[in-house]
């Protein structure tokens, strides 16, 4: 299912579980949901098909004039668009949605 996404074409595996530990490292106290599915989806329901292309492009090292040409920015432009970006990442309405959910069983 996943191996023609978009987050495949720059990285090898499904590993957004340790790329999202990095950035989410200032929340220790912050369990990740720790499958890698539930974390693409909701990956790809939080950000646009064009900051989730950056952020795949970006967190894979893919050279930045590459990145430029493929967006069409300049270097401020891109610059300013990994802020947006990663601020948007950061903010608790996204980031709080790749936590672990927790399942209440009723007794």
């Amino acid at each position: 299912m996943l191996e023609n996404s978009v987050w495949r074409q720059y990285h090898d595996k499904l590993d957004l579980y340790d790329v999202l530990s990095s950035i989410y490292a200032a929340w220790d106290e912050m369990e990740l949901e720790e499958d890698e599915v539930k974390l693409h989806n909701t990956l790809k329901a939080k950000l646009t098909k064009k900051e989730f292309r950056l952020f795949a492009m970006d967190t894979a090292n893919v050279d930045e004039h590459l990145m430029k040409e493929r967006f069409g920015y300049g270097d401020e432009e891109l610059q300013k668009a990994k802020e947006k970006l990663y601020k948007k990442l950061k903010q608790d309405k996204v980031r709080l949605a790749f936590r672990k959910s927790v399942i209440c069983e009723e007794e």
